[in-house]
């Protein structure tokens, strides 16, 4: 029974994705956590990224049918209205329908998985897709305040949203925790996690230099008082970070553990934006298609060790496919934290010359919303730049989930 319906799924996959291709992929350059764009909403971090994936695709914002996008936290006081706001100040039309999808690190890569169903049902023939995430935004809360009594005198405790979301109330695990647990299952010593975190800083710097990131990065417009400055290159990488610095670093999660600041995710601010459709469209449209989305795989996973959720996804995509990670070109797993990533790598047994190599989320920066789709995009060019033919994106999901999609360059 089981056989049956893996089979019958990667049959409907195949036959989902065999002609949605992707025409336009823009991205802001990240930002910080309170840096460059802190004063920005993800609201309208999404517009500029939108707005310059539609403007190099040649798309007009009327020709667009939906839009999803991808938010995790509803930062500001309009996030309810993310996608249909995006959708609107981005031109498109007013009948055009939105979305806004929530598979907490995932989300942006559900966006893009999500556009393409719309495509291959016929509910849609372009899709705007994408993810945004103000971290910086995060309010503090008071809960209860509402209650017919009120605040009692004195009471009135402010939350952090922001940390307490990084700590899953149900198994009351915090995510680093769960890395901790992948390093210990994974034998992962604390000097693969330091060479690993040094390395994602170095690739980014090499490929920021390199002008690697170039074609996916759309200029931002920021206000600084009564001034503007264009914002165009992420800016949390740290390129003098060495594995002898981080001997300083306390480890915040278990005393005798090995993931410290470093060696996570930076907390920062951004959106990616990828424009959808089939091939017959693009033709028809004059369009040159970038790159075909091939296949995807979302699946479940313990929990406590969250972080290994892309092995299962993986395999769910590449079964749709119905090929092996060997005839992946290039291999993007989201940097949740150092021993996460590679604890992923160990099980999937992908080389690391394949591997996150114009760095990853430790360096860049781990938006959450906005990361799955900025995986997406920068393969695109990725796979132009290094003349390969398939590769994979994919991201592990707080709770304990998985996502993953395989792109083939066209």
């Amino acid at each position: 029974k089981a056989t049956v319906s893996v089979l019958y799924w990667t049959t409907a996959v195949k036959m989902m994705f065999k002609n949605v291709v992707i025409v336009g992929a823009k991205r802001t350059a990240f930002g910080t956590f309170q840096g460059s764009l802190k004063t920005m909403s993800a609201t309208d971090m999404g517009v500029v990224a939108s707005k310059g994936a539609m403007e190099q695709a040649g798309v007009n914002p009327d020709q667009v049918d939906e839009v999803v996008f991808g938010n995790v936290a509803q930062t500001a006081t309009d996030a309810i209205y993310l996608a249909r706001h995006i959708g609107l100040k981005s031109g498109v039309p007013v009948p055009a329908p939105a979305l806004t999808v929530n598979r907490l690190c995932g989300s942006g890569f559900e966006a893009v998985i999500q556009g393409a169903k719309l495509l291959m049902t016929g509910e849609a023939k372009v899709v705007l897709t994408g993810g945004t995430e103000s971290m910086s935004q995060a309010p503090h809360c008071i809960y209860g305040a509402r209650d017919g009594s009120g605040i009692p005198l004195g009471q009135g405790k402010l939350v952090d949203s922001l940390w307490e979301g990084l700590t899953d109330s149900l198994t009351k695990t915090p995510m680093g925790v769960t890395a901790e647990n992948l390093a210990t299952q994974y034998n992962i010593t604390q000097q693969e996690v330091d060479e690993f975190s040094a390395r994602s800083q170095r690739l980014l710097f090499e490929a920021q230099e390199a002008g690697r990131l170039n074609d996916e990065i759309t200029p931002t417009e920021v206000k600084k008082g009564k001034k503007t400055f264009t914002f165009e290159r992420d800016e949390h990488g740290r390129p003098s970070a060495t594995v002898e610095s981080f001997a300083k670093l306390p480890k915040i999660f278990k005393k005798d553990g090995v993931v410290h600041p470093a060696a996570a995710s930076g907390i920062s601010d951004g959106a990616a934006a990828l424009i959808l459709t089939t091939e017959e469209n693009a033709k028809a449209n004059g369009w040159t298609p970038l790159a075909k989305l091939h296949a995807f795989g979302v699946a479940g996973c313990e929990p406590t060790i969250m972080g290994i959720g892309p092995v299962p996804a993986t395999k769910k995509a590449l079964a749709a496919s119905g090929m092996s990670i060997d005839d992946m070109g290039l291999v993007e797993v989201n940097e949740a934290f150092a021993p996460q990533a590679l604890a992923v790598q160990k099980e999937l047994g992908f080389s690391m010359d394949k591997f996150n190599l114009d760095g990853g989320a430790i360096a860049v920066g781990h938006p959450l919303g906005a990361s799955g789709a900025r995986i997406t995009a920068h393969l695109v060019y990725a796979m132009q730049q290094r003349n390969v033919k398939y590769s994979l994106g994919s991201a592990c999901i707080g709770g304990g989930q998985g996502i993953s999609v395989i792109l083939e360059s066209i």
